[in-house]
Parts: C-alpha cells; sequence; structure tokens
C-alpha cells in the first residue's frame, strides 16, 4: 500500500478551509462587520463607528488593533471559521466552554462569541495569542459537551469538507522516578518506601525502568 501512494505535502504554507462570505462583502470586511456587532452586544456601545466617550474610544482602538493584527497576520479566515461553527454550537444550545489558554487575550474573540471572557475587564494580553513579530498561527482551545460534540464535527465535516476535517490525539510521557511513586501509590505502597526505591534510580531522561 505505502508503494502506491504518492502524496507530496507542501510545507510552509497553511492550507485552512475558507469561509465564504456573504456575495460582495470581503472576509476582511465581513469579519470587520460581525465584530462591531458584538461590540455593541458585549460592551454596549451604540455606534462603534463614532465612540462616545473615552471607554468607548479605548474599546474601539484595542479592537481595530486586533483586527489589523489579524489581518497583517493572515488569519482573517481563521477567525471566521472558528466563529462560524462555534455559532452553529450556540444556535442549538450545544454548551461551550467560555475558553481557556491565550485566546481569552483576544477582543475580537470576545466580540465574536469565540471566548466568553472579557479580556479588558482581566487586562489580559492580545499578543499571547497572536504577535505580529514572531507570527504563528493562533490556536483557540475551545471545549463542547461531550455528548453533542460530535454534531459541531459533523458541522464541519458537511460544510468545509471530510478532507479538512481530523482529530488528533496528545500522548503523554512520564519519568522513571514519577512512573515507580504513581506505581506505589496504586498498590498502597507507603511513600517513605516508595519515594526510597525511586531516588535509586537516575534522574537523565530517557531511563528505563523494568518493575
Amino acid at each position: 500500500i505505502a508503494e502506491r501512494c504518492h502524496v507530496e505535502i507542501e510545507l510552509g504554507r497553511l492550507h485552512f478551509p475558507k469561509y465564504e462570505s456573504p456575495p460582495g462583502v470581503s472576509q476582511k470586511q465581513y469579519l470587520y462587520d460581525i465584530a462591531c456587532a458584538g461590540i455593541r452586544k458585549r460592551y454596549g456601545i451604540h455606534d462603534p463607528q463614532h465612540p462616545a466617550d473615552d471607554r468607548e474610544r479605548a474599546i474601539m482602538k484595542r479592537l481595530n488593533y486586533e483586527l489589523d493584527v489579524i489581518d497583517r497576520t493572515g488569519f482573517v479566515n481563521y477567525f471566521l471559521v472558528v466563529w462560524d461553527f462555534i455559532r452553529y454550537a450556540l444556535d442549538r444550545g450545544i454548551p461551550v466552554g467560555p475558553g481557556r489558554g491565550s485566546g481569552g487575550g483576544s477582543v475580537v474573540a470576545y466580540a465574536l462569541e469565540i471566548i466568553d471572557i472579557d479580556p479588558l475587564r482581566y487586562n489580559l494580553i492580545f499578543e499571547r495569542f497572536l504577535n505580529p513579530e514572531r507570527v504563528s498561527p493562533p490556536d483557540f482551545d475551545i471545549d463542547f459537551c461531550q455528548f453533542r460534540r460530535g454534531e459541531v464535527i459533523e458541522y464541519v465535516k458537511n460544510k468545509y469538507g471530510r478532507s479538512h476535517v481530523a482529530q488528533i490525539i496528545t500522548f503523554g510521557t512520564m519519568l522513571a522516578r514519577a512512573v515507580i511513586r504513581d506505581v506505589g501509590r496504586v498498590m498502597s505502597v507507603p511513600y517513605a518506601e516508595v519515594d526510597k526505591i525511586a531516588k535509586l534510580v537516575p534522574a537523565e531522561p530517557g531511563t528505563v525502568v523494568t518493575l
């Protein structure tokens, strides 16, 4: 089978599925429009185009700064795709987590309801999520209800194509000393005895333990 496979993976370029904005509206403009709509809802700003006071001007300054960075770094489409499937979940009553990680520092994400944490209230920093000085793909940590997450996955597959969707897993590893201490805890061996045994093992990574 391997000999019959001829796949060339283009490296150095991101391959996101494309969100189709309304006819005649660019992705950049559409992101701005829905962000402003969210700002009205989240912060009670009646007219984002004409902030009424210093508070509103500060909010709009932060929003416009983030939108500019998102545009310059090429992640407008990414924000729209994430907004799309989270909106799908929220519209159907599928529980969505409030947000975790560096994405919590984005006012744009808050306006789009990608996260439910106000970054201005907690003085969170946008550059931890997307930094124009060191561009790397942003990553929203999103939690869906374990009983209905499959509905969101199916929506994404159907809309953007199954070839654009993959599920991943993270494998954790443990150092030898930690393995011994965990086994001792499970076997109800007194900690002092287990700790004495663990300290006999070299602390260098890669040490193999045979139990």
